[in-house]
C-alpha cells in the first residue's frame, strides 16, 4: 500500500542531518504557532494564498527565492568547510554520500529554486507595470506556476526528512543517476522537483511571452519597450522554447528508473550521451535565461541612476536577440572532452567565443550611458559597477574555456566552478539584488535601508573574491571538482581561504536579511508617497506605491520608449481623466493552490512507488482544471466611485510629496536628465553639454 515508503526513510545515520531536521521541523511549527496565535490565517488565505495579483505573486516568488538562498548558501558553506578540513591527515566532518547530496542540493537549489523564483518575481512585479498593463494574460495560470514552483521546493525540503536527496551531481548525468548507480530515492526527488519546477516555468514564459505580445499600452510599439521588458521577452521564448527539452529527458529518466525501460542505460540499445545532450540543449539556454533579465534590470538602474538615456539602445535589443539565438548554439561546449571530432569542437568552440561579442557590447552600452551622466551611487549601481568588473572577468575565463585544448586541460576541475559561480554570481545574484532594491519600494510602499545594504554590497563582493578566486589557482594546479578528501598538501592553503570567503559571504547575507528588517521597523520614515521615489523613466513609477489591485485606472498612451519621462517633460503625468469608469478584475480562488498540492502528493507517491495514490492525484488535477472551467463569473468589478477614491488618495500624497513641483524643474537638468529638452543646461566647467544621446 506504501510502496517502497518504510520507517527506514525517517532514519538518519549522520548527526548533522538530523540536527538539521529538527531545525527545519521545528521552524515550521513555530512559524505555524505564530500565525495561530496571532490569527493571520484567515488574512493571509485572503489576501496571498488564493489571489491572482500578479504584484502579490512576484512576492510570494521572492519570499521562496530567499528561503532557498539561505538553504543553498548553507549547502555551499558546509561543502567549504568540508574541504577546508579535509586536507592531508585529516577526515573533515562529513561523510562522503553526505557530501555529494550537499553539492547537488546546492546547484539544484540555487538555479531552480532561488534565481528562477527570484527572477519571475521581478518579471511579475515590474513588467504589467511597465508595459502598462493591469495584470498578465492568464492571471490563474500565474497563480498555478507560483504554487507549482512552491510543491517544486517542498518536494527538495521534505527528501531532508523522509528518504534523501540525490547525490548525481545537479545535472543529473547518465550513469550515475541511472538505476544501477544511484538504486535510493534520491534521484527520484530531483527528477520530481525539477519536472514540477519546469512545467511552472513553462507556464510562465507562455503567459509572460502573450503579456508583452498583446497587452502593451497603446502607443508602445517593440522599440518603445523598456529594456527590462525586452530582455525578458527573449528569456520567454528561451523558456519555452528549451524547457520542453529538460521536461523530456527528466521523463525518459524516470522511466528509466521506474518502468524498466533503456533509454540512458547504456545497454539494450540506450544511449547515455543522448541525456547529455538534451540536458544541455536546455542547460545553455538557461544560463541566459538567468542572466538575459538581470542585464535588464541593470539597464533600468543605469538610466535612472545615471540621469539619462540608454545610449546604443537599439545596439542592446539586438544584442539581447543575438544571445538569444545563439544560446542554442553552443551547448556541445559543455562536453568537449566526450570524444567529438575535432571540426565538431571546433565549430562549437567558435560559436561559444562568438557569443561572448554580443554580450560585450552591452558592457560598453551601459559604460556609455554612465559617461558625463550625473551618477547617484546608490546601492543599485554599486551592485551594477561590482556586476561589470566581475563578470567581465568570468567572461574572459569562458573565453578561454572555449578553446577545446583548454577545456581538455581544465574540465570538470575547480577552474570550471569558479568561472560558473564568476558569471552566476555578478551576472544574476548581483542583479537580482540591485532589482530587489529599485522595485522594492513600489511592491511594498517604502525603500530599503540603504546602511545595511551597502554591507550586504561589500560582503557579497569582497566574499566572491576571495572565495572563488583561490578556485582559480586550484583549477590550474589539477584539483577536481566534488571532492569530499584529497592528499596534496599545496591545495589545503588555497581551500582554508575559499571557505573564509564563503564566511565573508554569509555576512552579506546576513546584512541583507538585516536590511530588510531595518527597513520594515523604519518603514514610516522612507515612505514612497509619490510612487517614484528614483525619478524613474518607465510606466511603474507613474502610479502609487504598492499600486492598486487594477495598477492604472486609465492605461496611458506612450509618445517614447523612457514614457513617464516624456509625460514629466511635457508636463503629461500625474493627469486626472475627466471621468473614470468600473474595472473588471479577475476574482481570487483557491484552485492553484489545490493543483498544486496534488502536484506535491503526486511526485512523493512517484518517488515512493505509491502507484494507486499517484493515479488518485492525476484524476485530481484533471478534475479541478475540469471545475474550474464552470466558474460561471471569473471576475469582479471594481467601481469607477472606488477607483476615483484610490485615485483622489493618491494625487494627495503626490502634492503632499511636492513632486509636481520637481517635475517643472525637470527641464532644468538639460540633456543628462532628459532628451526631451530643448535647451541644453549651461556648463560650469567650460565645456558644452553633451548631446541627446
Amino acid at each position: 500500500m506504501f510502496g517502497k515508503l518504510t520507517l527506514d526513510a525517517f532514519t538518519h545515520s549522520s548527526l548533522i542531518i538530523v540536527f538539521a531536521n529538527v531545525i527545519m521541523v521545528g521552524t515550521g511549527l513555530l512559524v505555524i504557532g505564530l500565525l495561530t496565535y496571532f490569527r493571520k490565517w484567515g488574512y493571509l488565505y485572503r489576501e496571498w494564498f488564493t489571489t491572482v495579483d500578479h504584484k502579490k505573486i512576484g512576492v510570494m516568488y521572492i519570499f521562496i527565492a530567499l528561503i532557498f538562498l539561505l538553504r543553498g548558501f548553507i549547502d555551499a558553506a558546509m561543502v567549504r568547510a568540508q574541504q577546508a578540513t579535509a586536507g592531508p591527515g585529516m577526515e573533515g566532518y562529513l561523510e562522503a554520500h553526505h557530501f555529494a547530496e550537499l553539492f547537488t542540493g546546492h546547484g539544484t537549489m540555487m538555479i531552480f529554486f532561488m534565481a528562477m523564483p527570484f527572477i519571475v518575481g521581478l518579471m511579475n512585479i515590474a513588467i504589467p507595470l511597465q508595459i502598462g498593463a493591469r495584470d498578465v494574460s492568464y492571471p490563474l495560470l500565474n497563480a498555478i506556476s507560483l504554487w507549482l514552483t512552491a510543491a517544486a521546493g517542498a518536494l527538495v525540503m521534505i527528501s531532508l526528512l523522509i528518504g534523501q536527496f540525490s547525490e548525481a551531481g545537479w545535472s543529473g548525468y547518465t550513469p550515475f543517476s541511472g538505476l544501477d548507480h544511484s538504486p535510493s530515492v534520491g534521484v527520484d526527488y530531483w527528477i520530481w522537483a525539477l519536472q514540477i519546477s519546469g512545467i511552472s516555468t513553462t507556464l510562465t514564459g507562455v503567459n509572460f511571452l502573450v503579456t508583452i505580445l498583446k497587452k502593451r499600452a497603446p502607443g508602445m510599439s517593440f522599440m518603445r519597450m523598456p529594456m527590462f521588458t525586452w530582455t525578458s521577452l527573449c528569456t520567454t521564448i528561451l523558456i519555452v522554447l528549451s524547457f520542453p527539452a529538460l521536461t523530456v529527458a527528466l521523463a525518459l529518466l524516470a522511466l528509466d528508473r521506474s518502468a524498466g525501460t533503456h533509454f540512458f542505460t547504456g545497454t539494450m540499445g540506450g544511449d547515455q550521451m543522448m541525456y547529455i545532450n538534451m540536458f544541455w540543449v536546455w542547460g545553455h539556454p538557461e544560463v541566459y535565461i538567468l542572466v538575459l533579465p538581470v542585464f535588464g534590470v541593470f539597464s533600468e538602474v543605469v538610466t535612472t541612476y545615471c540621469n539619462k538615456r540608454l545610449f546604443g539602445y537599439k545596439s542592446m535589443v539586438w544584442a539581447t536577440m543575438a544571445i538569444a539565438f545563439l544560446s542554442f548554439t553552443v551547448w556541445v561546449h559543455h562536453f568537449f572532452t566526450m570524444g567529438q571530432d575535432p571540426l565538431r569542437n571546433a565549430a562549437f568552440g567558435i560559436a561559444t567565443m562568438v557569443i561572448a561579442i554580443p554580450t560585450g557590447v552591452k558592457i560598453y552600452d551601459w559604460i556609455w550611458t554612465m559617461f558625463r551622466g550625473r551618477i547617484e551611487f546608490k546601492l543599485p549601481m554599486l551592485w551594477t559597477l561590482g556586476f561589470i568588473i566581475t563578470f567581465t572577468m568570468g567572461g574572459m575565463s569562458g573565453v578561454l574555456l572555449a578553446i577545446p585544448g583548454a577545456d581538455y586541460k581544465m574540465h570538470n576541475s575547480l577552474f570550471l566552478v569558479a568561472h560558473f559561480h564568476n558569471v552566476l554570481i555578478p551576472g544574476t545574484m548581483f542583479g537580482l539584488l540591485a532589482g530587489f532594491y529599485y522595485w522594492f519600494p513600489k511592491a511594498f510602499g517604502f525603500k530599503l535601508d540603504e546602511k545595511w545594504g551597502r554591507h550586504s554590497f561589500f560582503g557579497w563582493l569582497v566574499g566572491f573574491y576571495v572565495a572563488f578566486v583561490p578556485l582559480y589557482m586550484l583549477g590550474m594546479m589539477g584539483m577536481p571538482r566534488r571532492m569530499a578528501s584529497y592528499e596534496n598538501p599545496v591545495w589545503h592553503f588555497w581551500l582554508v581561504i575559499a571557505a573564509i570567503g564563503a564566511l565573508i559571504v554569509a555576512y552579506g547575507i546576513f546584512a541583507m536579511f538585516m536590511q530588510i528588517y531595518v527597513s520594515y521597523r523604519d518603514r514610516e520614515k522612507n515612505r514612497d508617497l509619490s510612487g517614484d521615489p528614483w525619478g524613474g523613466r518607465t510606466l511603474e513609477w507613474s502610479i502609487a506605491s504598492p499600486p492598486p489591485e487594477y495598477n492604472f485606472a486609465i492605461i496611458p498612451e506612450v509618445h517614447d520608449r523612457d514614457a513617464f519621462m516624456y509625460m514629466k517633460v511635457h508636463n503629461t503625468a500625474y493627469q486626472r481623466p475627466e471621468r473614470y469608469e468600473d474595472i473588471h478584475m479577475p476574482k481570487s480562488t483557491p484552485i492553484a493552490i489545490v493543483i498544486a498540492g496534488l502536484a506535491f502528493v503526486f511526485g512523493f507517491a512517484y518517488v515512493w512507488h505509491i502507484w494507486w495514490l499517484a493515479g488518485l492525484c492525476l484524476l485530481g488535477v484533471i478534475g479541478a482544471v475540469i471545475a474550474r472551467s464552470f466558474n460561471p463569473e471569473p471576475e469582479y468589478v471594481i467601481p469607477a466611485e472606488e477607483v476615483e477614491r484610490t485615485e483622489n488618495a493618491f494625487h494627495d500624497k503626490v502634492a503632499q510629496d511636492g513632486a509636481l513641483e520637481r517635475m517643472k524643474h525637470i527641464e532644468s537638468f538639460g540633456d543628462e536628465r532628459s532628451a526631451y529638452a530643448a535647451t541644453p543646461e549651461p556648463s560650469t566647467t567650460g565645456t558644452q553639454s553633451e548631446k541627446p544621446l
